[in-house]
C-alpha cells in the first residue's frame, strides 16, 4: 500500500485533520516499481492518486479506481462550486480507470446519470464481532450513564458535508450524543449546549459507545454508502436517516430504520423497532463478500510490465 503516511503532508484546506500528500512523480514510481504489483487500486482522488493514474497512464498500466466519497457535493457545501465543474473533472479521473467501484446501486446509477462509464460494485463489510449488542452498555456500566434516556446517537465527522446541525437542531426527548470530530465542533458544541459531545472515539471504545444509545441518526445528504450506518445496525441500533443514497441502500424497505424527510418523526419512529432486526440485517454485509467484489473488480498485468523497472 502506497499512502500519504510515506511522504511529506499538508494539510487539506478547510479540513487540516486531513493530510494531503506532496510526491514528486519520481517518489511514487519507485515505490511502486519496488512492490512489482499485478494489479493497482487507486482508492482516492486526491494527490496521491492523480499521481498513480498519470503514472499508469504513462507506463500504459491498467488501474481500477473507486468512489468512496460525493467530492463535488462536499466542495459545492464549503466553496460553492458548480456541480458540474466538479463533476467534469471526477469524470476525468475516474475515465481512465479499468473498473470504477461503487458501494451502491443509487450511487451507480447516479454517476451514469452523470456520464461515468465502467461501472462494478464493491460492498461494504462490517466487523460484526467488535459491533454487537451489548445491553450492559445502556446502564452504568456504559459510557453514557446518567443521561436522559432515549439517546439519539450520531458517529462520524463533525463537518459541514455531514450535515450534523441537522440532526442537534431536533426537537427529540432525552439526550443527542456525537461521537467524532471536525472542523465545526467548536462551533457546534457552543450553539448546542445541551447535546453531549464526546469527541473521536475507536476500536473496542467505539463499540460500547454505539451500544450505550437507542437509536441511530444519520443526517448526511451526501455520503455514498456510510458505514457507521453498519456499525450502528450490527450493535442493534435502529436508523433514522433522510431518504437519499446511502441510507436507502443499506436500510432499503427493510423493518430497521425509519427514513424520512422529516428527520425528526424518523428519530421518534425508530425507537419501536427490533434490535434483533437490525443486528441479523448487519450480518448480511460481510467481510468476506466485500473482498471478493474486490478481487474480480480488479484489473491484473502480467509480471513482464516490470522488466527493466526499478
Amino acid at each position: 500500500m502506497v499512502t500519504p503516511d510515506r511522504f511529506r503532508t499538508v494539510p487539506c484546506p478547510s479540513y487540516p485533520e486531513i493530510r494531503l500528500a506532496v510526491a514528486s512523480g519520481r517518489q511514487l514510481a519507485r515505490r511502486i516499481e519496488e512492490a512489482q504489483p499485478c494489479a493497482i487500486h487507486i482508492a482516492t482522488e486526491g494527490p496521491l492518486g492523480w499521481a498513480a493514474r498519470s503514472y499508469c497512464l504513462r507506463r500504459e498500466l491498467p488501474f481500477t479506481s473507486a468512489y468512496h466519497t460525493r467530492f463535488p457535493e462536499y466542495v459545492q457545501a464549503r466553496w460553492r462550486v458548480p456541480l458540474r465543474l466538479s463533476y467534469a473533472v471526477m469524470r476525468r479521473f475516474h475515465g481512465a480507470s479499468a473498473r470504477v467501484m461503487v458501494a451502491t446501486q443509487g450511487i451507480e446509477e447516479e454517476l451514469r446519470q452523470r456520464g461515468f462509464a465502467n461501472l462494478g460494485r464493491w460492498t461494504r463489510g462490517v466487523d460484526v464481532d467488535l459491533f454487537h449488542p451489548r445491553p450492559e452498555m445502556k446502564g452504568p456500566a456504559g459510557p453514557l450513564p446518567n443521561l436522559p434516556r432515549p439517546i439519539f446517537l450520531y458517529v462520524g465527522r463533525v463537518a459541514v458535508e455531514k450535515n450534523v446541525e441537522a440532526f442537534l437542531a431536533l426537537d427529540l426527548p432525552g439526550t443527542k450524543v456525537v461521537v467524532g470530530d471536525g472542523p465545526q465542533m467548536a462551533d457546534l458544541s457552543r450553539r448546542f449546549p445541551a447535546a453531549v459531545f464526546r469527541g473521536a472515539r475507536s476500536g473496542e471504545d467505539l463499540a460500547r459507545h454505539y451500544a450505550a444509545a437507542d437509536v441511530f441518526v444519520f443526517p448526511s445528504r451526501t455520503d455514498t454508502f456510510g458505514l457507521v450506518l453498519l456499525e450502528a445496525l450490527a450493535s442493534g441500533l435502529p436508523v433514522a436517516a433522510f431518504p437519499v443514497p446511502g441510507p436507502l441502500d443499506v436500510v432499503g424497505g427493510a423493518r430497521v430504520g425509519v427514513l424520512s424527510d422529516d428527520l425528526r418523526a424518523a428519530a421518534r419512529a425508530a425507537l419501536a423497532l427490533s434490535p434483533a432486526a437490525c443486528r441479523a440485517h448487519a450480518e448480511t454485509y460481510s467481510w468476506q463478500m466485500s473482498a471478493s467484489q474486490f478481487l474480480d473488480n480488479l484489473s491484473p498485468f502480467e509480471s513482464s510490465a516490470w522488466r527493466g523497472a526499478a
